[in-house]
């Protein structure tokens, strides 16, 4: 089954067009074209081992394209390394809490603040003199509700607040394309609507982009205005929640039925 996005005619800000990488002789993403359009979030879906996170590399840059490429407004961003195409506007969120595990969590959501503004690379000797980072950087962790947790440091945070924390380092890049992998999973059931709502209000931003990759029925239900199916690495679906889910091929093969009937 493969059906086509209602947003195809809408002006694209990131497209991969016959996106594709080989390892030895094994295909992990098969040709892969996308486009995904401002305003609009989309999940990216599929069994374990389908290629989702491997497509995400591919978009972020954490690897190299066999074949195809990456687009950001156009420009042709294929070649570029992961730091270009964040300056561009590609944000990810994945294990960004590692950037300086033994500062504050204020202070990490500051450098990052302070590195997208280009403030220069001596980060730390400058620290308490740049009131607008700061408050800048303690209204991001408002909107994650981390202030409680802003002197503490990262590798005292639990498993939940590092996944806050992840998500405020990502905002305070202030991307233009937002990148999710499961931002919800581990965390509780208390826990995860911060994150939920987040991405709610992000897609309120019609500037914005999102990417969604997800397990969980409930949360692509309430977020998603597009479904994307991966299966061995090939494009198998793409179009409106609603139509992707009720096809019984995708609920069986790519799904799980079980999981969409929760």
């Amino acid at each position: 089954m493969e059906t086509t996005a209602t947003t195809t005619t809408t002006t694209a800000a990131l497209e991969t067009s016959d996106l594709t990488v080989r390892f030895g002789g094994h295909v992990a993403v098969n040709r892969v074209s996308c486009r995904f359009t401002p305003g609009e979030v989309t999940a990216i879906v599929g069994p374990n081992g389908a290629g989702k996170t491997t497509y995400f590399n591919l978009i972020s840059g954490q690897i190299a394209a066999s074949e195809g490429t990456v687009h950001l407004d156009g420009a042709d961003i294929t070649r570029m390394p992961v730091a270009e195409r964040t300056r561009l506007g590609i944000g990810r969120a994945f294990q960004l809490t590692n950037l300086f595990p033994n500062l504050s969590v204020l202070e990490n959501v500051r450098l990052v603040i302070q590195a997208r503004r280009h403030r220069g690379f001596s980060l730390l000797s400058i620290a308490d003199r740049q009131v607008a980072l700061i408050e800048e950087a303690h209204e991001v962790l408002g909107a994650v509700k981390l202030e409680d947790q802003a002197a503490q440091k990262v590798t005292e945070l639990s498993h939940g607040d590092q996944r806050k924390l992840e998500v405020a380092l990502l905002m305070a890049l202030d991307p233009r394309v937002y990148m999710f992998d499961e931002p919800t999973a581990g965390m509780s059931v208390d826990e995860a609507p911060v994150l939920l709502d987040l991405i709610a209000g992000l897609k309120a931003d019609t500037g914005r982009t999102i990417l969604l990759v997800e397990h969980k029925m409930d949360v692509i239900r309430s977020l998603a205005d597009r479904i994307v199916v991966l299966h061995n690495g090939k494009l198998a679906a793409d179009g409106a929640p609603d139509e992707v889910i009720a096809s019984d091929v995708v609920q069986e093969a790519y799904l799980g039925r079980s999981a969409v009937d929760a």
